[in-house]
């Protein structure tokens, strides 16, 4: 057989050879690439400052912190100082719009505990409407649910007020001008409508408010022992106690 014979069958062998193997090649980094994918990490321990969670599109849902990382008020894209930097979780609507969060700290300085922990839920666009809570500021402890009221007013219209109130002459008329805004026209910005828990004097209370936040009807059992119904004015005075003696008996 000459040269010129076999060279062909040569170069078909081994171009089917390159063929067989490249195709080879390309199931098993396809096969590699499947099973690293389907695959889900999987850790014992991890230390990290902070974690997002974020849709498909980037768009942020969840954020877990330190105090350091934690994030800043951001409302609409547009960052607004003053938060305090506290360690937990802080949840974000479908719009990206924070809407509530975990929070827990505490400390102790010259002697003295401060200590607080909590779980909000907020109003569309606004602050906390839902919340339960502790708290513990040098002796005087309170925990509880609270419920409050917000008016349809957004934050960033709120805070916008606020700095432009703020940005006027100490005096009468600031100080007017700002109580009008917080009382919205007979709509407050703010009501707190419903506590339940125990209160900083060691009393179990539920604690009943009118659309304006003043307390209007409080059941309680106080720090001796002693059950009662209390009915308030609008002013705050008790005007009407239903309490129960020895016996049972009411008056």
């Amino acid at each position: 057989m000459t040269r010129a014979s076999f060279t062909p069958l040569t170069r078909w062998l081994g171009f089917r050879t390159y063929v067989v193997a490249s195709t080879s090649i390309i199931g098993v980094l396809s096969l590699a690439a499947f099973t690293k994918a389907s695959t889900k990490p999987h850790f014992q321990e991890i230390d990290v400052e902070r974690i997002n969670v974020v849709e498909p599109d980037g768009k942020l849902r969840m954020t877990i912190s330190d105090a350091a990382r934690s994030p800043g008020w951001v409302f609409h894209g547009k960052v607004y100082p003053g938060r305090p930097k506290g360690a937990g979780m802080i949840f974000f609507n479908d719009e990206g719009e924070e809407d509530g969060g975990i929070g827990f700290g505490g400390r102790t300085v010259n002697g003295k505990v401060t200590a607080d922990g909590g779980i909000a839920f907020d109003h569309y666009e606004s602050d906390e409407t839902v919340t339960l809570r502790y708290s513990q500021n040098d002796g005087r402890t309170q925990q509880g649910l609270l419920i409050t009221d917000r008016a349809d007013v957004p934050i960033t219209t709120v805070l916008a007020k606020q700095d432009s109130l703020k940005a006027m002459p100490a005096g009468a008329a600031r100080d007017s001008a700002m109580k009008a805004f917080v009382e919205n026209g007979g709509h407050p910005l703010a009501a707190r409508r419903l506590f339940a828990g125990r209160d900083v004097d060691h009393s179990s209370v539920v604690r009943l408010s009118d659309p304006q936040g003043r307390p209007r009807l409080r059941l309680m059992v106080d720090s001796t022992g002693a059950a009662s119904i209390q009915f308030l004015d609008t002013t705050g005075h008790v005007t009407r106690t239903i309490a129960a003696d020895s016996v049972g008996a009411t008056r």
